[in-house]
């Protein structure tokens, strides 16, 4: 089989999203499936990672030629709102472009059941979940790191932290009023987006994300891109996740495979995890759980529970998968 695995805007995406399409192609390499990274309609299935006009081109003349069309329903409006400046506006417009552009796959990969519900009412195009999964390699040796980034960020455990784009959406406000109401305590986010962030950050990012950042107390670090996301493991504890919407959620998973314990809010992306057995769920008010996650019998009991659920969501766990949806298209 030989696959065209295409990624609109790679050069320009980043997070989750890009995380994604990489754990796809290492996945596919794995499998010994041959495949390029243009739009290539000479390929027995055309796979599309992101639904912008280029490809959705491509996805009208594989139609045309009778070449199966995967797309990967990585973009949601729902998703979409929060993140960057002019999103909320934006993200009205996006939903029609999107029923639009999703009708166009023979078959729709969704990477959680929660986002699958969400694109059920934007198409009925058919759909399989597929985690993203996370790859273990990428974080391996993470333990060496942690007197270096404790060190660095000037930390004191048990260290509560996040990881990825400093937005609204991803549960700014909370992470910030919940650090302002436990002092004693470091707060920590790894990611995009902040103040020692570089041009294009600052473009992106929305009046609101400044006024937040700004506002945030002595006990909050923004450390802005590191190079090695093991530091952000290796430092951390207690993963705190207040986002708003998610589709699924990898640096979730990363977390918990580096053996951190969760603290995350009670919507339905995350129906997957136990309340009390491997994660600990809020709906408004965090500080309570995290406090609970100071004891470090009950951390480790729920970081325990969170690492052997993690290994559900391998590359190894989910590989098979992918390639049994490939199989099935290319035999129809």
């Amino acid at each position: 089989m030989y696959v065209s695995h295409y990624f609109e805007w790679e050069s320009y995406i980043t997070g989750g999203h890009k995380q994604s399409v990489l754990n796809q192609r290492k996945m596919l390499q794995r499998a010994g499936i041959e495949y390029t990274t243009d739009p290539d309609l000479d390929a027995d299935l055309l796979h599309l990672n992101n639904m912008a006009p280029r490809s959705v081109f491509a996805a009208k003349r594989a139609r045309s030629a009778g070449t199966p069309v995967v797309i990967h329903t990585h973009q949601t409006a729902e998703d979409f709102k929060g993140s960057f400046a002019f999103s909320d506006q934006l993200a009205k417009p996006l939903r029609p472009y999107l029923e639009y552009a999703y009708k166009l796959g023979d078959h729709l990969i969704c990477p959680s059941e929660y986002n699958e519900r969400t694109i059920a009412e934007y198409t009925k195009t058919p759909t399989t979940v597929i985690s993203n999964g996370y790859d273990p390699e990428k974080i391996e040796g993470y333990e060496t790191l942690r007197d270096t980034y404790l060190d660095r960020y000037d930390l004191s455990p048990p260290v509560v932290f996040n990881v990825g784009h400093v937005i609204p959406r991803k549960g700014l406000e909370t992470f910030i009023k919940t650090a302002a109401a436990l002092p004693e305590l470091d707060f920590v986010w790894f990611g995009f987006l902040n103040p020692t962030g570089g041009t294009l950050d600052r473009v992106l990012r929305s009046r609101k994300t400044q006024r937040l950042v700004e506002s945030a107390p002595e006990n909050v670090t923004f450390t802005g891109y590191i190079e090695d996301i093991r530091g952000a493991y290796a430092a951390g504890d207690i993963f705190f996740f207040p986002t708003h919407n998610e589709n699924e959620g990898m640096a979730l998973l990363e977390a918990m495979a580096a053996g951190a314990a969760p603290v995350v809010r009670d919507i339905p992306t995350f129906e997957w995890l136990d309340d009390g057995t491997d994660c600990l769920k809020a709906d408004t008010e965090f500080v309570s759980p995290i406090v609970t996650l100071v004891n470090d019998e009950e951390r480790a009991r729920i970081a325990t529970n969170a690492e052997a659920h993690s290994e559900e969501f391998t590359l190894d766990a989910v590989q098979s998968e992918l390639v049994e949806l490939y199989e099935h298209l290319g035999d129809e």
